[in-house]
């Protein structure tokens, strides 16, 4: 039998049926629309703990660079020596029992911090928007100030985790970002050609893979495609996996993509060619033929032009240049480095990353958090 609609009374004597709510055994007196009122309230929530969250890091290494400049300023003024970090570091956490911040080590970091930023603004401004230890990455293994910076913005623009910004660092990306040859400027308009030039880099990372130095293209296509999370990760924020071997039909002929991408921020499709050697002109022709087939056949009306980069194992920048001097579609060319450390017949034998972090999980000395 249908269900018998519930009524509500309104005043004595006059019935209407209640459609504000919703039919619940278990919470039959729930409005219409409070579904939709919890979870906006939910979001909100969220939205202010991450704010308390973010208020709360700031405070702490803005506290942490005032401690390590204080200790600066005794050691400076009072001739303390290293030790006094020790005592420093057992006097604070029995006083502060419930914070973990106080290692010697920790206070030692606290020190560098200081001594590298010595102007409290640029705290303020940059490094108190990402992570103690985020900035303690950063402290070890970047040396140049200007370098440290564009890591702390990338970390906020990304919302990096610590490993993958160790990850990116140890990449050296600061000094592989926009570094491909390429024509934007002459096929893209100014706002679009500087981003599009930004994201792609010269070489590319793909030690992940394993492959030696002679590797084929299609060996290394389909690595990358087989480690695609690591592959997206070294490609950059925004790349959206479309296709390998991607099938396009022209003129009753077939022919097909290597890897085929769109771009969230630049709002266009990505084509990327794999070569296993050095770079030829023909190559840029080719995927100028791609790119004029995938604009004509996938790219929808609010689309960007689609833009092509080009990977092979050597190119001669003169040559690529040239190469892309007359082509009028947007198109990159970039070098890979692929890992070549050890003979073929030993790489087999050796443990892969997952296992070494599992085996070394449990032994591994973490900072205080």
């Amino acid at each position: 039998m249908p269900r018998k609609q519930k009524l509500a009374v309104d005043s004595p004597g006059n019935i209407k049926p209640n459609i504000g709510s919703r039919a619940d055994d278990k919470h039959p007196e729930i409005l219409f629309g409070y579904e939709t009122f919890l979870q906006e309230l939910k979001d909100r929530i969220r939205e202010a703990q991450v704010r308390a969250g973010l208020a709360v890091n700031k405070e702490l290494v803005q506290l942490y660079w005032r401690i390590g400049r204080d200790i600066l300023e005794q050691q400076k003024s009072l001739g303390w020596g290293g030790k006094v970090i020790d005592k420093l570091g057992s006097d604070l956490r029995s006083s502060f029992p419930e914070m973990k911040g106080f290692s010697p080590r920790n206070l030692k970091y606290m020190r560098a911090f200081a001594d590298a930023y010595p102007e409290f603004e640029f705290v303020q401004q940059a490094a108190a928007q990402i992570p103690w230890f985020h900035n303690c990455v950063i402290l070890d293994k970047v040396k140049a100030l200007n370098e440290r910076l564009w890591y702390i913005n990338k970390t906020v623009e990304h919302g990096w985790s610590r490993n993958i910004l160790e990850l990116q660092i140890e990449s050296g990306l600061y000094a592989r970002q926009g570094m491909a040859v390429t024509n934007f400027t002459k096929t893209l308009p100014a706002p679009q050609s500087d981003l599009a030039r930004q994201i792609l880099k010269d070489p590319y990372n793909f030690d992940f893979l394993t492959l030696d130095s002679e590797a084929h293209e299609r060996d290394i296509e389909k690595s990358l495609v087989d480690h695609i999370q690591q592959f997206l990760i070294e490609l950059g924020v925004g790349f959206a996996f479309v296709g390998r071997q991607f099938h396009l039909e022209l003129g009753e002929q077939d022919f097909y993509i290597d890897l085929l991408f769109y771009h969230l921020k630049l709002r266009c499709y990505v084509v990327i060619e794999l070569k296993g050697g050095d770079f030829k002109p023909e190559y840029a022709g080719q995927l100028n033929f791609y790119l004029s087939a995938v604009d004509d056949l996938l790219r929808h009306a609010d689309d960007k032009p689609s833009i092509g980069l080009l990977l092979c194992k050597k190119k001669n920048k003169l040559v690529a240049e040239y190469a892309l001097r007359d082509i009028n579609k947007p198109i990159g060319i970039s070098e890979i480095r692929l890992s070549d450390a050890l003979p073929k017949d030993l790489k087999g034998n050796l443990p892969t990353i997952e296992e070494l972090e599992q085996r070394l999980g449990d032994i591994a000395v973490q900072p205080d958090s």
